[in-house]
């Protein structure tokens, strides 16, 4: 009766998601933004691995992408504290 309803199913929803946060990825500049697409992004693949019945691969992404994002979180935020010292040192030396 209604064909629109037969495109809603995980596969497509996850390519959906999937885009979204590669696009997300690519287009925002703040790292954080960034890291947020990243979620995104692992959530579609998850829902593509689910979707193709890898069910133990899509196990183990699940278990490991937490632990990506955190990894990458941290990295992020040393970066950004690298990056304020050495405006500080640059600020300091115009001073000078």
């Amino acid at each position: 009766m209604y064909p629109i309803l037969n495109l809603i199913n995980i596969t497509t929803i996850s390519v959906v998601v999937a885009f979204i946060g590669a696009a997300g990825i690519i287009l925002l500049s703040k790292p954080i933004d960034k890291a947020i697409m990243f979620g995104l992004l692992q959530g579609g693949f998850i829902g593509l691995v689910v979707a193709a019945k890898y069910l133990d691969v899509a196990m183990v992404a699940a278990i490991l992408d937490p632990v990506s994002t955190v990894i990458m979180l941290i990295a992020i935020i040393k970066l950004d504290e690298i990056r304020k010292r050495r405006q500080k040192s640059l600020e300091e030396e115009v001073i000078a």
